[in-house]
Parts: structure tokens; C-alpha cells; sequence
């Protein structure tokens, strides 16, 4: 089960004109906690913010669903319903759930979450779908920081090595012949 948090994060941006203006940007960032929501928005923003920022707000996003598309560049919200039938009164039950589908217009974003849940033995119908703010949504990376930080230094240690070897020829002949020995 994933946890979203919707994280706001406002920097001065530089416009095409050169100007520089105040902006707050929504992001959506899966994580455990608050505070760790905080700590991976400050993680994955820092690269593509210049200067400062700070993280404005931070709010609980309850999401069913978010299907995902690689040729989408926006985020629309889906509120779909999932219509049970209650046994004892025979009655039609709806129990709404909100969805987030990444794709460029309002059309591919009905495609998007048809597809999505195409595979549904549910009866289920899709009440609304409105275009959101958010400008990027960063899902848990299985990768810890531990190993991307073990692969960083071994990626540095096989270029100082591979420096070190185009330097001094003979240490890697000399490697070679305590090989074959």
C-alpha cells in the first residue's frame, strides 16, 4: 500500500524573459511519513532547483491507483466509483476512489485509466477526470541510499583503477604474469 503525500515547494523561477518570479509547485512523493515525505521532495527537487526553496506544505493524498504513461507529460484525477450489490437490502452500493492517470489531454487520460482497469472484475464507473496542478510525481525507488551510495564509490573506485592502469602499463603486466603463475 502506498502512501502519497502532495508536497508544495515554492523557489524563484527564472521566466524566459529573465525575470524572476515566486512560484509554489505541487509534487507528489510516496513515502512512510511526513517527515520522510519532506526528506525525499528536498532529495529529488534539489537537482532541478537552482537556489533556494522550501518546502511550503505537506498534505495526505488518498490514491487508489496511479497508472502511469510515458508519453503523458500531466496528471489527471479520477474519481471512480465501484458499484457493489448489498445482499441483504439488494441494493446497488457506490464506493468512490480517487485515481491519478499521467497523460496530455483529457481524452488519453480516460484511455489511460480504462486500460488501467481493463483487468477489474468489479463493476465500476468513472464519475469524474480533471486535470491536476502537480508537476511530477516521484514513486519509492526500491534502491536505498545505502546502495546507490556503495554503487557511487565502487563506480569511482573502477575509474581511479581504470586512471591508474592507463597511467602505469607495466602494473597491469605485471598482474597479468602474477595471474598466470
Amino acid at each position: 500500500m502506498h502512501n502519497w503525500f502532495e508536497c508544495k515547494v515554492s523557489y524563484d523561477k527564472t521566466l524566459e524573459n529573465g525575470m524572476q518570479k515566486k512560484v509554489t509547485e505541487p509534487y507528489l512523493v510516496d513515502a512512510l511519513s511526513f517527515t520522510e515525505a519532506e526528506a525525499r521532495i528536498i532529495e529529488e527537487i534539489r537537482p532541478y532547483i537552482s537556489g533556494e526553496f522550501t518546502v511550503a506544505d505537506i498534505k495526505r493524498m488518498k490514491l487508489a491507483e496511479i497508472f502511469f504513461n510515458e508519453n503523458g507529460d500531466r496528471y489527471f484525477k479520477a474519481k471512480v466509483y465501484f458499484i457493489t450489490l448489498d445482499e441483504k437490502s439488494g441494493s446497488e452500493k457506490k464506493t468512490a476512489v480517487q485515481m491519478l492517470a499521467q497523460a496530455c489531454d483529457l481524452k488519453e487520460a480516460l484511455a489511460v485509466v480504462e486500460k488501467g482497469m481493463a483487468g477489474t472484475l468489479a463493476d465500476y464507473s468513472i464519475a469524474s477526470l480533471s486535470e491536476t496542478m502537480l508537476m511530477d510525481v516521484f514513486p519509492y525507488s526500491q534502491v536505498t541510499k545505502t546502495e546507490s551510495k556503495t554503487n557511487a564509490v565502487v563506480e569511482t573506485l573502477k575509474t581511479e583503477l581504470n586512471a591508474a592502469l592507463e597511467a602505469n602499463p607495466e602494473v597491469e603486466e605485471d598482474a597479468a604474469d602474477a595471474d598466470a603463475e
